[in-house]
Protein backbone atom coordinates (compact mmCIF):
# COMPACT_ATOMS: atom_id res chain seq x y z
CA UNK A 1 0.00 0.00 0.00
CA UNK A 2 2.86 2.42 0.82
CA UNK A 3 4.37 1.65 -2.60
CA UNK A 4 1.12 2.66 -4.31
CA UNK A 5 0.83 5.84 -2.22
CA UNK A 6 4.44 6.82 -3.01
CA UNK A 7 3.85 6.26 -6.72
CA UNK A 8 0.67 8.36 -6.51
CA UNK A 9 2.58 11.24 -4.88
CA UNK A 10 5.32 11.06 -7.52
CA UNK A 11 2.69 11.05 -10.28
CA UNK A 12 0.89 14.04 -8.72
CA UNK A 13 4.11 16.07 -8.37
CA UNK A 14 5.17 15.12 -11.90
CA UNK A 15 1.78 16.21 -13.24
CA UNK A 16 1.95 19.55 -11.41
CA UNK A 17 5.42 20.23 -12.83
CA UNK A 18 4.15 19.25 -16.28
CA UNK A 19 1.26 21.72 -15.89
CA UNK A 20 3.66 24.45 -14.77
CA UNK A 21 5.83 23.93 -17.85
CA UNK A 22 2.70 23.98 -20.02
CA UNK A 23 1.95 27.44 -18.65
CA UNK A 24 5.54 28.55 -19.32
CA UNK A 25 5.58 27.19 -22.87
CA UNK A 26 2.19 28.62 -23.81
CA UNK A 27 3.18 31.97 -22.32
CA UNK A 28 6.32 31.92 -24.48
CA UNK A 29 4.21 31.15 -27.52
CA UNK A 30 1.72 33.92 -26.68
CA UNK A 31 4.48 36.45 -26.00
CA UNK A 32 6.27 35.56 -29.23
CA UNK A 33 3.12 35.82 -31.34
CA UNK A 34 2.04 39.10 -29.73
CA UNK A 35 5.53 40.60 -29.70
CA UNK A 36 5.52 41.12 -25.95
CA UNK A 37 9.14 40.14 -25.39
CA UNK A 38 10.17 41.08 -21.88
CA UNK A 39 11.77 39.79 -18.71
CA UNK A 40 9.16 37.02 -18.26
CA UNK A 41 10.01 35.61 -21.67
CA UNK A 42 13.70 35.38 -20.80
CA UNK A 43 12.86 33.85 -17.44
CA UNK A 44 10.68 31.31 -19.27
CA UNK A 45 13.46 30.42 -21.68
CA UNK A 46 15.80 30.07 -18.71
CA UNK A 47 13.41 27.63 -17.03
CA UNK A 48 13.07 25.66 -20.25
CA UNK A 49 16.86 25.56 -20.57
CA UNK A 50 17.15 24.24 -17.00
CA UNK A 51 14.56 21.58 -17.78
CA UNK A 52 16.53 20.63 -20.90
CA UNK A 53 19.78 20.41 -18.93
CA UNK A 54 18.05 18.28 -16.31
CA UNK A 55 16.79 15.88 -18.98
CA UNK A 56 20.24 15.82 -20.56
CA UNK A 57 21.86 15.02 -17.20
CA UNK A 58 19.46 12.11 -16.68
CA UNK A 59 19.85 10.61 -20.17
CA UNK A 60 16.65 12.29 -21.44
CA UNK A 61 14.53 10.95 -18.58
CA UNK A 62 12.82 13.10 -16.00
CA UNK A 63 14.26 12.34 -12.55
CA UNK A 64 10.70 11.77 -11.35
CA UNK A 65 10.28 9.06 -13.98
CA UNK A 66 13.37 7.33 -12.63
CA UNK A 67 12.03 7.61 -9.08
CA UNK A 68 8.63 6.27 -10.13
CA UNK A 69 10.25 3.31 -11.87
CA UNK A 70 11.23 1.98 -8.41
CA UNK A 71 7.53 1.68 -7.58
CA UNK A 72 6.10 0.37 -10.86
CA UNK A 73 6.85 -2.30 -13.45
CA UNK A 74 4.27 -0.88 -15.85
CA UNK A 75 5.27 -0.59 -19.50
CA UNK A 76 2.74 2.21 -20.10
CA UNK A 77 4.14 5.60 -21.06
CA UNK A 78 2.00 7.27 -18.39
CA UNK A 79 2.99 5.06 -15.44
CA UNK A 80 4.69 8.07 -13.83
CA UNK A 81 2.25 10.90 -14.58
CA UNK A 82 -1.50 11.54 -14.67
CA UNK A 83 -1.81 12.04 -18.43
CA UNK A 84 -3.42 10.03 -21.19
CA UNK A 85 -0.93 7.47 -22.49
CA UNK A 86 -0.71 9.04 -25.98
CA UNK A 87 0.17 12.42 -24.47
CA UNK A 88 2.74 10.99 -22.07
CA UNK A 89 4.32 9.15 -25.00
CA UNK A 90 4.53 12.28 -27.18
CA UNK A 91 5.10 15.04 -24.62
CA UNK A 92 8.77 15.65 -25.45
CA UNK A 93 8.08 15.82 -29.18
CA UNK A 94 5.04 18.10 -28.82
CA UNK A 95 6.52 20.54 -26.35
CA UNK A 96 9.98 20.67 -27.92
CA UNK A 97 8.25 21.64 -31.17
CA UNK A 98 6.24 24.36 -29.41
CA UNK A 99 9.37 25.74 -27.73
CA UNK A 100 11.24 25.80 -31.06
CA UNK A 101 8.31 27.60 -32.74
CA UNK A 102 8.23 30.08 -29.86
CA UNK A 103 11.99 30.64 -30.14
CA UNK A 104 11.79 31.22 -33.88
CA UNK A 105 8.92 33.66 -33.42
CA UNK A 106 10.84 35.42 -30.64
CA UNK A 107 13.86 35.84 -32.90
CA UNK A 108 11.57 37.14 -35.64
CA UNK A 109 10.01 39.68 -33.25
CA UNK A 110 13.45 40.82 -32.10
CA UNK A 111 14.78 41.23 -35.65
CA UNK A 112 11.80 42.79 -37.37
CA UNK A 113 12.13 46.51 -38.10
Amino acid sequence: MAKLLTLGVIKAVHTLIWLFFNAVIFYLLYAAVSGQIGVWVWLGYGLIALEGLTLLAFNFFCPLTLMARRYSDSAADNFDIYLPNWLAKNTKRIYTSLVLISALLTVYQLLKP
